[in-house]
């Protein structure tokens, strides 16, 4: 079974692991990875989680997501996951998160990578994957709004869109 590193509220490692979320304490988290594929048409890579998923069953999803296992940084959590859930090889060697963000039992680091791809290509986890396709920002929020995609916050949909657009979530170069 896959352990995940179980870390203190200022993202140390604590020592211990857990073979499943639910075994966390209060002030215990965890990190998770969201991948977001992107075209040069500003379009999502988004998938349709199985409807036998235990969470958001049937809804479609961000490109991919998973926890990190035991030992594994963010960036290898997330070349794992693309090729366990699309078959997707992805080199993301030198990208740091774009956005980093607390929840309430974990932390999550969100990457965004520009690839041209064809779906069709792709090699779907048959246990978590029923589809992907691209989709646009406003597909997504209707998607989201009608209570076919997972439920992020509207302006978090917008954000990763913007910071995708930009490349850069300053508006002036910091020194």
């Amino acid at each position: 079974m896959e352990r995940i590193d179980i870390y203190d509220g200022d993202r140390r490692p604590t020592g211990r692991t857990a073979g499943s979320p639910k075994e966390l304490a209060d002030r215990e988290y965890r990190l998770v990875i969201h991948l977001c594929l992107f075209n040069s048409r500003g379009e999502m890579l988004i998938q349709r989680r199985k409807d036998s998923c235990a969470r958001w069953p049937g809804r479609w999803d961000v490109s991919v997501r998973g926890c990190a296992d035991t030992g594994e940084t963010g960036r290898e959590a997330a070349m794992r996951e693309a090729q366990e859930e699309l078959g997707l090889d992805l080199d993301l060697t030198g990208l740091r998160p774009a956005l980093t963000v607390s929840f309430p039992h974990g932390f999550d680091e969100l990457f965004l990578v520009e690839a041209e791809l064809d779906p069709a290509t792709l090699t779907l986890q048959e246990s978590e994957v029923a589809a992907v396709r691209w989709a646009g920002e406003e597909e997504i929020l209707r998607l989201r709004e009608s209570g076919k995609f997972t439920p992020f916050h509207p302006e978090y949909l917008h954000l990763l869109f913007r910071m995708f657009r930009t490349r850069d979530v300053m508006e002036n170069d910091a020194n």
